[in-house]
C-alpha cells in the first residue's frame, strides 16, 4: 500500500486466497473508466484470515471499500461497525464500505446480484427449484430463492453433515428446503429452475442427463465457461444464466456503493469480463 496516496485519489481492491484469477479488478476498473472516475484505483491482494485483522487495520482515509472473496466473508463480521441484514441473513460480507468517519459497514451484493441476473433473464418468479451443492454459495442461492421461490426447494448434496446444515439455512431463511443425495442430482433437471454452486467439473457427468426443453439453468461457475452442464443445457433449449452475470451483478452493485454513482455501467463491466476470459482462454 501507498505510504503517501496522492491528493484526490480513492482507493479500492479485492481480498481473498487465492486470488490471482479474480475478474474484480477488470469490472471495476472498466466501470471507474466508463463512469470517468480518473482518480480511483482498484487492487488485488492475496490475503488470508489471519491477516486480515491487520490489513484492515493499516487502511488509510483514501479507500472506500473492499471486495472479499473466500475464505474472508465470515471473517470479516468481527471487524465491522455494522452488517446489513442480507448480510447477516448468510453470515456472509463480500462487501466492505470504508465510510469517511472511520467506520466500516458490511453488506452482500451475492444475493441481490443473483437476483437481478435472473431477472434479468426473465426469471422473477418460480414455484419450485434446486440446489447442486451445499457451500456458502448455496446459502445465498437459498436466500435469493426466499425472496422468488415460495414453493420447495430441494438442495442435493453428497453427505448427511451437509444435508443438515442446508436445512438450518433453510429453516432460518424462510424456505422449505428438502435435502437429497447426490446420486439423485439428475431429478432436480424436472425443476423449473436449477442453481449449480460446486466447484468446476463437479457437474460434468451430469451433462448427460439433461432433458429436452429443461428450464432455466444458474451455474455459478465463470471459468472455465461454458461448463459441461451449461453446454448440454443450452444444446437442449434450456436457459442458462452463468456465474460472469453473478459476478458482473453483484460488482454492479458495489461499484454503486462505494462510488456513490448510480446506475454502474453494466454493459461496459460485462464487456470487459468477456473480454478478458477470452484473452485467458486464448
Amino acid at each position: 500500500m501507498a505510504a503517501s496516496p496522492v491528493p484526490g485519489t480513492r482507493r479500492a481492491a479485492v481480498l481473498g486466497k487465492p486470488i490471482e484469477h479474480s475478474l474484480s479488478p477488470v469490472l471495476h476498473r472498466a466501470a471507474y473508466a466508463a463512469l470517468g472516475l480518473g482518480g480511483w484505483t482498484y487492487g488485488r491482494f492475496q490475503v488470508d484470515e489471519e491477516a486480515l485483522p491487520g490489513f484492515v487495520e493499516g487502511l488509510g482515509p483514501e479507500w472506500s471499500g473492499l471486495s472479499l472473496t473466500m475464505p474472508l466473508k465470515r471473517a470479516v463480521i468481527p471487524l465491522l461497525d455494522e452488517i446489513s441484514g442480507t448480510a447477516a441473513s448468510v453470515e456472509a460480507v463480500n462487501t466492505v464500505l470504508l465510510r469517511p468517519d472511520g467506520s466500516r459497514a458490511g453488506d452482500n451484493t451475492d444475493i441481490p446480484g443473483l437476483l437481478a441476473a435472473l431477472r434479468e433473464r426473465g426469471v422473477e418468479r418460480v414455484e419450485r427449484a434446486s440446489v447442486l451443492g451445499a457451500g456458502a454459495t448455496a446459502s445465498s442461492a437459498l436466500a435469493a430463492l426466499s425472496w422468488i421461490c415460495p414453493g420447495e426447494v430441494t438442495a442435493y448434496v453428497r453427505s448427511d453433515a451437509r444435508a443438515a446444515e442446508m436445512r438450518r439455512w433453510g429453516e432460518r431463511l424462510g424456505v422449505a428446503v428438502t435435502t437429497a443425495d447426490w446420486a439423485d442430482a439428475a431429478k432436480a433437471f424436472q425443476d423449473p429452475l436449477v442453481i449449480a454452486t460446486t466447484p468446476a467439473g463437479a457437474t460434468d457427468a451430469l451433462a448427460e442427463a439433461v432433458p429436452e426443453g429443461p428450464g432455466t439453468l444458474f451455474d455459478v461457475l465463470y471459468e472455465p465457461w461454458p461448463t459441461r452442464l451449461a453446454g448440454a443445457w443450452s444444446a437442449r433449449g434450456g436457459a442458462v444464466v452463468g456465474g460472469l452475470d453473478l459476478l458482473v451483478h453483484q460488482a454492479v452493485l458495489q461499484v454503486e456503493q462505494m462510488t456513490g454513482r448510480a446506475p454502474a455501467p453494466l454493459a461496459a463491466m460485462r464487456e470487459a469480463g468477456e473480454r478478458a476470459l477470452a484473452a485467458r482462454g486464448a
